[in-house]
């Protein structure tokens, strides 16, 4: 982003922020203030960002005996997600909860974006909140000055189409799929046969309406919420990516705090992101059952089938990705989520 630019983005964002809390100024004196802001919807049932705000910003307000208030501005209030993690960076807000854009300040942020990493949510749970995830929020520390309180979940992404049911990575050549303007999936797409098509996200119903595109991928909540089965008949629960929400705050404010409203904020981030996870499962279990009902055809690979999917994908993101960041990082993360998932399959009865 050019840097004159980059620097009036911060300053309208700056001027949204004291323009929006100007009200309270009087009672803030007397409080500490805490500005925490998401892009998504304002529905705690449907949006987890805003589902998993509101339950941070109570557990800390009451918690806090009033000593620390958490204000959420939603909706895009102060930006989309690069302008605000951006203001957060800058100071000009406290915190913000963010997903794809992470990787443009932290590109070890792409790690979680490998095909077929995570075979199920509960692998990527214990990978994320344990050591390795631990590991690589001191790395986003230390790199950018912004601490990530925890991490929280946008999904696994699932391909859907208009042309053919897909259940191998034959069934996709040809495919015109839209995709975010990414080398990871972009690459992903190449590998399987498909075209991959970058169009932006408010133009992607038209696009598939008009056969622009063949089809798109997304995680079912999302599916669901742009009522894609209004233009898409098929649907393939392949779980190719598992999208990660990163929780990150200002390192000064942060440690501005006394250690008890800090071990406050720490705790209320991990109830909040189980909130988040679990608004994300819930909506996805019910959104399959909407999709049916709008006329979809809903597919679910067999692990031959999905390792196929593995195989065609995975390496050539790696190799990739390695000529980005630390080759020993993406290793390492790979190992781990092998055994990660080898130790849940040994501890069930």
């Amino acid at each position: 982003m050019n840097r004159k630019y980059k620097v009036v983005g911060l300053l309208i964002v700056g001027i949204l922020i004291a323009a929006m809390t100007l009200s309270v100024t009087s009672l803030a004196s007397s409080k500490i203030i805490m500005k925490v802001a998401h892009a998504d919807a304002t529905d705690i049932y449907l949006s987890r960002k805003h589902g998993q705000l509101v339950a941070f910003a109570n557990i800390v307000n009451s918690q806090s005996g009033g000593r620390l208030e958490v204000q959420v501005f939603d909706a895009g209030a102060v930006g989309g997600e690069r302008e605000y993690v951006e203001a957060v960076q800058a100071g000009m807000l406290q915190g913000g909860i963010a997903s794809g854009v992470i990787g443009n300040f932290f590109p070890e942020a792409m790690l979680t974006d490998i095909p077929y990493l995570f075979p199920n949510a509960t692998v990527a749970w214990e990978v994320l909140d344990g050591p390795f995830g631990q590991k690589l929020s001191q790395m986003f520390l230390e790199r950018t000055g912004m601490r990530n309180l925890t991490f929280a979940e946008v999904g696994f992404r699932h391909f859907t189409n208009s042309i053919r049911p897909i259940r191998t990575p034959d069934d996709m050549k040809g495919l015109k799929i839209r995709v975010m303007e990414t080398p990871i999936y972009v690459t992903m797409m190449k590998e399987l046969g498909a075209s991959p098509t970058p169009i932006a996200w408010t133009e992607t119903y038209t696009a598939l309406q008009t056969n622009v595109v063949d089809g798109q991928e997304n995680p079912i909540s999302t599916i669901v919420f742009a009522n894609f089965q209004e233009v898409q008949k098929y649907l393939t629960l392949d779980g190719h990516m598992y999208g990660v929400d990163w929780f990150v705050v200002n390192e000064d404010f942060f440690q501005s705090l006394p250690d008890d409203l800090k071990a406050i904020v720490v705790e209320a981030a991990k109830v909040s992101a189980a909130v988040g996870r679990g608004l994300q499962q819930l909506n996805s279990a019910v959104g399959l059952e909407t999709l049916a009902e709008g006329g979809m055809e809903i597919y679910a690979p067999t692990p031959e089938e999905l390792e196929q999917f593995k195989q065609a994908t995975q390496k050539p993101v790696v190799d990739w990705l390695k000529t980005q960041i630390d080759p020993n990082l993406v290793d390492e993360l790979l190992r781990t989520v092998d055994e990660v998932f080898k130790a849940q399959a040994e501890a069930l009865p």
